[in-house]
C-alpha cells in the first residue's frame, strides 16, 4: 500500500485524480504485491541454482565466508557472480542469466552476438567455475571495488532491457543502483550510472503512445518526470564533483542535455566523441555519427552526408543491429533518397524485436509509400 500511495503522489499530480481513487489504490497495491512476490519467487529459484554452482566451485582451502554489509540478497549474489577470475564478459553474461531476469536470447542481443555464442559462453563460464574451483561467494567489503565494473555492467544491461518496455526490469535496476551508490558513494561511476538511469527513466511515460514508440523530439514533454530529471541531474553533479569522469557519467551528461530545450547538439556530439575515447565500440561510434549529423540542423547541411558515410562504415560490424538500419533510413529520408530509405526501414523491421518498435517502423514505411520527394525534415533517430 505504501508503494501504491508513492506512485499516486507522482501520477495524480501529473495526470489528475482517477474517477475512483480507492479502487485505483487497491489495484495498484495489488499489482505491486504481485510484482514483489514474483521477484522473490524468481530470486529464491535463482538462489538455489547459484547454491549448486557455489557448491561445485567450493575450495576447502579458501577462507571461511566473511560477513558483508551488502543490504540486499540479490545484489550480494550479483557481486558473488562477478568473480575476478572470470573474464568480464563471462561475469556479466553469467550474472544476467542467473540473477538478472534476462533470457539467453536477450543477453545475446545486449552483446550484439548470436544466441549460440552466449549459450557457449555461459557453459564455459560454469565449467570454469567448476573445474578451477572458483569460490562463488559474497565477497568481503574490501573486495567489492574490484568487482564493481562487472556489477555496473550487469545493472546497465538490465536497465537497457527494461527501458525497451519491461518496466519491472528498469525498476529493479534503479533499485539496485540506488543501493550500490549508497553502499559505495565514493565510486563516481556507480553514482553516474544511477544518474543515467534516472534521467532516461524520467521519459518513460512519454516513450510510448497507443502501443507505439514515440521518438524523443515527438514526445509530450509534459509527461516527463520533472522530479526524476532533477534527481538525476543532482546525482550526476555529485558524481562529476569527484573529477574522475567515466563512461556512465558521460552518458548521463548526454541524457541531461537531451532533457534541455533548446538542445545543445554540438555539446552532445562532443560528449559522444569523449565517450568513444573512454569506451570505444561500434554502437558508441554510431551514436557519435548521428550526433554529428544533427548539427545539420544548425546550418551545416553537409553533415547529413558525412553522418551517412560514417554510418555506412559501421554497417558491416552492426548489420544485425536494428537501430543502425533505422538510423540510416532516417538519414536517407532526410536526404531525399526515398527508395534506399524504404529498404533500410524494411531491414530494421526484419530485425526489430519490440512490438512497439515494429509498429513504429511499419508506420514509417507507410509514410514513405508513394512519396516522390523529400519528406518534412524530422529527427527520427
Amino acid at each position: 500500500m505504501q508503494d501504491a500511495f508513492a506512485v499516486a503522489v507522482v501520477r495524480w499530480e501529473r495526470d489528475g485524480m482517477p474517477a475512483n481513487p480507492g479502487a485505483w489504490i487497491v489495484a495498484t497495491a495489488r499489482n505491486k504485491a504481485i510484482d514483489r512476490l514474483r521477484r522473490e519467487r524468481v530470486l529464491q529459484a535463482k538462489t538455489q541454482l547459484l547454491a549448486r554452482l557455489v557448491d561445485s566451485g567450493h575450495d576447502d582451502g579458501e577462507e571461511d565466508e566473511v560477513e558483508s554489509t551488502i543490504p540486499d540478497e540479490r545484489l550480494a549474489l550479483m557481486f558473488a557472480c562477478c568473480h575476478p577470475s572470470l573474464a568480464r564478459e563471462a561475469q556479466v553474461a553469467l550474472t544476467l542469466r542467473m540473477l538478472g531476469g534476462l533470457t539467453t536470447a536477450e543477453i545475446a542481443r545486449a552483446f550484439l552476438v548470436p544466441e549460440a555464442t552466449i549459450a557457449q559462453r555461459l557453459v564455459r563460464a560454469k565449467r570454469k567455475v567448476r573445474d578451477a574451483r572458483i569460490p562463488v561467494r559474497v565477497p568481503a567489503d574490501e573486495r567489492l571495488p574490484e568487482r564493481l565494473p562487472g556489477l555496473l555492467a550487469v545493472l546497465y544491461l538490465i536497465f537497457n532491457e527494461g527501458y525497451g518496455g519491461r518496466d519491472e526490469l528498469a525498476d529493479e535496476a534503479i533499485r539496485l543502483a540506488r543501493i550500490v551508490s549508497g553502499l559505495m558513494p565514493d565510486e563516481p561511476e556507480a553514482v553516474g550510472l544511477l544518474a543515467l538511469m534516472l534521467l532516461h527513466d524520467s521519459r518513460r511515460a512519454a516513450r510510448y503512445a497507443g502501443g507505439e514508440l514515440v521518438l524523443l523530439d515527438d514526445q509530450d514533454e509534459s509527461l516527463w518526470d520533472a522530479g526524476r530529471i532533477a534527481e538525476g541531474t543532482a546525482t550526476l553533479e555529485s558524481a562529476l564533483s569527484r573529477r574522475s569522469a567515466g563512461p556512465y557519467q558521460v552518458q548521463a551528461a548526454i541524457a541531461a542535455l537531451q532533457a534541455k530545450r533548446p538542445r545543445d547538439t554540438a555539446q552532445i556530439a562532443a560528449l559522444y566523441g569523449r565517450l568513444a575515447e573512454l569506451a570505444p565500440s561500434p554502437v558508441v561510434l554510431l551514436n557519435r555519427a548521428l550526433a554529428e549529423a544533427e548539427t545539420a540542423r544548425e546550418g551545416f547541411p553537409g553533415d547529413l552526408e558525412r553522418g551517412l558515410a560514417l554510418v555506412d562504415e559501421l554497417q558491416p560490424s552492426l548489420d544485425s543491429y536494428p537501430y543502425l538500419h533505422s538510423a540510416r533510413a532516417d538519414l536517407l529520408r532526410r536526404l531525399g533518397r526515398l527508395p534506399e530509405a524504404r529498404a533500410a526501414y524494411a531491414r530494421a523491421l526484419e530485425l526489430a524485436h519490440s512490438p512497439a518498435e515494429q509498429r513504429f517502423l511499419r508506420r514509417r514505411l507507410a509514410d514513405l509509400a508513394g512519396a516522390a520527394g523529400p519528406l518534412e525534415d524530422r529527427r527520427d533517430v
